[in-house]
């Protein structure tokens, strides 16, 4: 069974995911922790829980879900994995911290492998299927648990609402198809863990989201 720990980083206010089953493998999932404390919170949770990371992965490259890509390849010795689209976004990063302000940021590590549709990712005795859902960045994917019943989403999804579509390579009727034809279709007590805000669940957005209607 697959624990989901999570922490809320920069101004932003982004979720990053630590993942573990009972092997005590987990994964880092949108490490947005930036600078010293926020750091030290992340590896705080690792250590006292004696978890051990193996893979580090992005569901986008936006700057508030990367900011601590670098911290964590350095600590741990992880090699970042994301999705081949969205690496003109995060070749964009220095742009980007200087357009928001974002002063003395890490630099940011090359991907070493890309992840996409029908792949899988395994760590201990668990698996997450990938799906890739487009809109909010050019490359967005997620990460489902079918035996969990959840979905670790981004910024595709979110409690009452979804995710900017009005970013670079973001494009609204795109999100709109990604969130119909990968989301809608899972089981409605599906919890979706977005990459800000509140988790919900799939019965619940299609019920209450304007978005959707």
């Amino acid at each position: 069974m697959i624990t989901v720990r999570s922490l809320t980083f920069n101004p932003f206010a982004e979720n990053c995911y630590v993942l573990s089953d009972e092997t005590n493998e987990c994964l880092i999932i949108d490490p947005g922790c930036f600078g010293r404390r926020e750091q030290e919170e992340l590896k705080d949770l690792i250590e006292k829980n004696n978890l051990k990371p193996v893979r580090l992965l992005n569901t986008h490259c936006h700057i508030d879900h990367v900011l601590g890509n670098d911290f964590v390849v350095r600590t741990w010795g992880l090699e970042l994995e994301m999705n081949e689209k969205d690496l003109p976004v995060l070749e964009s990063y220095e742009r980007t911290c200087l357009m928001y302000g974002v002063a003395g940021a890490d630099p940011q590590p090359a991907p070493a492998k890309f992840l996409d549709e029908g792949d899988t990712v395994t760590f201990g005795n668990s698996m997450l299927e990938i799906f890739f859902t487009p809109g909010h960045s050019p490359g967005s994917i997620c990460f489902y648990s079918a035996a969990d019943k959840f979905v670790i989403g981004g910024d595709v999804l979110f409690q009452g609402s979804i995710g900017r579509p009005d970013l670079p390579g973001g494009d609204l009727n795109t999100l709109l198809r990604s969130i119909k034809e990968k989301f809608l279709v899972l089981p409605g007590e599906t919890v979706v863990y977005p990459g800000h805000g509140p988790e919900t669940t799939i019965e619940e957005e299609k019920k209450y989201n304007p978005y959707l209607k």
